[in-house]
Formats: C-alpha cells, sequence, structure tokens
C-alpha cells in the first residue's frame, strides 16, 4: 500500500516537473521544505534525469531547488515564529514538550542556529521539518535563510547530479532512498523513545 502511494505520487511529481519545468521545482521543493513531506528524492533526481536528457541545465535546476526550499522554509519559519512558541507553550506537555526544553531550543538556536540548519538540510525527514523550530526559536532569518540556502544548494545539487549520472535509472533512486528515509525515521523514533523514558523518570522524581 505505501508502496503504490509512493509511486502514485511520483507519478504525480514527474508529471508537474515535465510540463512546468523549473518552476515546477522551486514549487515541489517549496512544499517539501514547508513541513509537507514531498520525496525530494524523487524531484531532483528527475530533474537531473531531464537535464541528462537535454530538456533542462543542471546549474539552473541546482538553484531552482535551492530557492524552492529557501522560499518553503521561511514560510514554515513564520508560522513557528507568529504562533508556533504559543501553541507549544499551551500544548507542548501533551506531546511532552516542556518550557524548558523550549528555553534549551532557544539557547541552542542563537548560539549554533547556523550548523544545526545546514546540517538539517543535509538529511532526509529532518530537513523537512527543520524550519518550524528554527522559527519558533526567532533565529535570526538573515542567518536561517543563509545556511538554509546553503545547505539546500548542496542537497538538491548531490540529487540533480546523481539523476545525471544514472540516466534512463533514476527511477529507481526514490525507492532507495526511500528505504534510507525509513531509517531516519526509525533512528529519530528511538531518540523519542529515549527522551519519553527521560521525560517520565523525570516527572517520578518530582
Amino acid at each position: 500500500m505505501v508502496a503504490k502511494l509512493f509511486s502514485l505520487l511520483a507519478a504525480a511529481i514527474v508529471g508537474l516537473i515535465t510540463r512546468s519545468g523549473y518552476l515546477g521545482i522551486v514549487l515541489l521543493m517549496g512544499i517539501e521544505s514547508a513541513c509537507i513531506p514531498l520525496p525530494s528524492e524523487v524531484i531532483m533526481p528527475f530533474s537531473g534525469y531531464l537535464v541528462f536528457k537535454g530538456t533542462l541545465v543542471l546549474w539552473i535546476v541546482v538553484l531552482a531547488g535551492a530557492v524552492g526550499c529557501v522560499l518553503g522554509s521561511l514560510l514554515a519559519y513564520a508560522v513557528g515564529a507568529w504562533g508556533g512558541r504559543r501553541l507549544v507553550e499551551r500544548y507542548g506537555k501533551y506531546v511532552l514538550v516542556s518550557r524548558r526544553d523550549l528555553d534549551l531550543a532557544d539557547r541552542l538556536f542563537h548560539e549554533h542556529g547556523g550548523i544545526i540548519i545546514f546540517v538539517g538540510r543535509l538529511l532526509p525527514v529532518v530537513r523537512t521539518f527543520i524550519a518550524f523550530p528554527a522559527g519558533v526559536a526567532r533565529m535570526p532569518i538573515w542567518r536561517f535563510c543563509l545556511y538554509t540556502f546553503l545547505g539546500s544548494l548542496i542537497w538538491c545539487a548531490l540529487l540533480a547530479w546523481i539523476g545525471v549520472k544514472l540516466g534512463q535509472h533514476w527511477d529507481t533512486l526514490g525507492s532507495w532512498f526511500h528505504r534510507f528515509d525509513a531509517v531516519i525515521l526509525a533512528a529519530l523514533l528511538v531518540a523519542f523513545g529515549l527522551y519519553v523514558w527521560r521525560y517520565v523518570r523525570h516527572l517520578r522524581e518530582e
């Protein structure tokens, strides 16, 4: 069932890029960066395949992908900055997020926000959602945009280049990277489980 849904989504992505070219890449990567998990592992390799076919130009494809990432991330950042903290303070306890956790996140983003965003943009799954907590922490927006662009530029260049090199076999990349996404997600779930355990132990101690 999941594989079928992934195939349908991939077909829709391919159709949009085929019809819209660079604007389609900007739009799709913008959606992917606005906390909506579209697979960039399909978007950029297929764009690279179109470079291989001579339809698109590689450097414009990479730039379009990075620009889309910045635009989508700004939307998620704005949601986090304008209302995210109030929502987390009010409802965070239901998802095991305390005010102390928010204060820690604020400090981390203000002291090390650049590297957190840069590395986060290079990680599957994480890259889709990293902009919202940056907005909640009110990370300086110029730094947020700079490191989002740099990290996204590398990510888009890598995937597009792979699409170019593999040529006709680009369609095998989506499912391969999708399995890698599952590994990252599993690691995040393990980390969340450890956090829940620590949170419950802290409540018992109190």
